[in-house]
């Protein structure tokens, strides 16, 4: 079941969230990381351009990249972003050693709304990207509730919108189909199954990770 404007806003902007996302299809969160890589995909296929610009923080000619999926209203992504990712992004992002990728996974209609305004903050910046998707992780037991939307503009006011660029943001189709598109991309070309899943240099992770697990995957690949 794919992403619907029509089931996702109603009255300008007022999310459907009673309509879930995916319907009876849902995937699961992934909870722990997994000891070895799944699968591997092809670089060059893993970095194809889709529909929106990459969301990337490091040097683009680092040796290891890390494209994350992850979804907005997922725990354990809300855990490994205020866990692991801080070390991840001193120790290998700030030192160019790693370029990191995050592309929204939505598992509910309010990961996407949640995402699309990260996308609407962020314009062409992925600074201000991050910033409020850091920011949105750290908050998630404050929006992703029963009656999301005043906390989530509370939020979003914070981060320099308005009622009415709040309301126009989740009425952008042109971003919602782009977030849908990564996320049917990923499903049926990259078998991502759950949140939060990494590929490291193409190689497949399910699950969040600790900075020493991930170490153990990207020290070796930096000495190659």
């Amino acid at each position: 079941m794919q992403i619907s404007r029509r089931e996702f806003c109603q009255a300008g902007a007022t999310l459907a969230l009673a309509t879930a996302l995916l319907g009876s299809t849902a995937l699961p969160f992934a909870g722990e990381a997994l000891a070895q890589a799944q699968t591997t995909i092809s670089p060059l296929e893993l970095m194809k351009p889709d529909a929106l610009p990459e969301m990337a923080l490091g040097d683009a000619k680092a040796s290891v990249t890390i494209v994350e999926y992850a979804s907005m209203t997922c725990p354990h992504c809300a855990h490994f972003q205020e866990t692991t990712f801080p070390d991840l992004k001193k120790r290998y992002i700030d030192t160019g050693k790693v370029r990191y990728i995050f592309r929204e996974f939505p598992l509910d209609n309010l990961a996407a709304a949640a995402s699309m305004l990260a996308r609407c903050a962020a314009d062409t910046d992925s600074g201000k990207y991050f910033a409020l998707t850091d920011t949105l992780f750290r908050q998630q037991r404050t929006w992703a509730v029963e009656k999301p939307l005043p906390p989530l503009l509370a939020i979003a006011k914070q981060a320099g919108f308005t009622e009415q660029t709040f309301n126009a943001c989740l009425s952008n189709q042109k971003i919602l189909d782009g977030i849908e598109s990564s996320r049917q991309r990923a499903i049926k070309d990259f078998k991502v199954q759950s949140t939060p899943t990494f590929f490291i240099n193409g190689a497949q992770y399910a699950g969040a990770m600790t900075i020493d697990e991930m170490a153990k995957i990207i020290d070796p690949l930096l000495k190659s």
